[in-house]
């Protein structure tokens, strides 16, 4: 398993106070390793309050990829007339700017939604040549990888690490459910997919891991295939017995087959027992990748059938 947050920075490394003497060195000099935010306040300015400690959190959350530097306009009020000589006034406070590799590359004034700074915090990090993630994405990739091979405590124990660092990580919450799912934990799956926070909810990963866990408990209910297929050779119109067939396929991994025979049950009856073959055929598509190609001919041909 992977161990997150080992290599992060200090916070007294990563958030500084800056005086026009450590200027050079804290700001201009360090933006060449790591973008620099900087936040130019005073005591006596309200949204000054609000906006710096957004703005240490979402630093702090970054885990080394990005520092900032505090300055104080009132102390540092010659410090604030050269950086306007250089075309960088600072006509209102707060105002925020980012360095990287030496020289301002961005700018905002005022106070911001915490969603507007983190992405201008962002954009820094990948001007930099950074991950604005944090290591996130690797964690991600890696435990997305183990659970493809296999390795399935690995790959759980790796999604509930990311989930710690980032508590609104859909796609960490979606991946420890389907080691759950995987390992035939359909009701901790379950868990896992309810207990994701509400801002997230409705976010792609977690709708797609809803619906494999649907898809999982079918399975565990799917009847023998030989059998099914039987009872469709002797009736071609038992829409019973091709809808089960279509679960059963599925569940032996023959997802094209699946999707093939619910396309024939639509196309013979699409209302038949209130349109169970497109609906079906919705939560297949939901629980694969968008750009699966299962998925984009199978939507194409149903559309095909819907608009005829």
């Amino acid at each position: 398993m992977l161990e997150l947050g080992q290599n992060a920075a200090p916070a007294a490394d990563l958030i500084k106070d800056v005086t026009e003497a450590n200027f050079m060195a804290d700001v201009v000099d360090a933006s060449n390793e790591v973008p620099v935010i900087v936040d130019f306040w005073a005591p006596w300015c309200g949204p000054c309050k609000t906006l710096g400690p957004m703005l240490e959190d979402i630093v702090t959350k970054a885990k080394g990829a990005v520092k900032m530097a505090k300055i104080d306009v009132d102390q540092n009020q010659q410090l604030a007339a050269a950086l306007a000589q250089q075309g960088l006034p600072l006509q209102s406070i707060p105002t925020v700017v980012a360095f990287v590799k030496g020289r301002p590359v961005d700018m905002f004034q005022g106070a911001l939604p915490a969603s507007e700074i983190e992405a201008f915090v962002n954009k820094a990090i990948e001007a930099g040549g950074g991950d604005a993630s944090g290591g996130l994405d690797d964690a991600l990739a890696a435990a997305e990888e183990m659970l493809a091979e296999g390795a399935i405590e690995d790959a759980a124990q790796t999604f509930a690490a990311i989930i710690e660092e980032d508590q609104a990580n859909a796609a960490a919450y979606a991946g420890l459910a389907r080691c759950q799912i995987a390992g035939g934990a359909l009701d901790q799956a379950e868990a896992v997919l309810n207990g994701v926070p509400a801002e997230i909810s409705g976010a792609a990963p977690i709708e797609a891991a809803f619906a494999q866990l649907e898809l999982a408990r079918q399975a565990a209910n799917s009847g023998p295939l030989d059998e099914l297929k039987a009872a469709l050779a002797a009736d071609e119109n038992n829409h019973q017995a091709r809808f089960d067939l279509a679960g059963a396929q599925h569940a032996a991994g023959e997802v094209e087959e699946a999707v093939t025979q619910l396309l024939e049950l639509f196309k013979r009856d699409r209302e038949w027992n209130d349109g169970a073959a497109k609906q079906q055929l919705f939560t297949i598509f939901d629980a694969l990748a968008a750009n699966d190609p299962i998925v984009l001919n199978g939507r194409r041909k149903l559309s095909s059938m819907i608009f005829a």
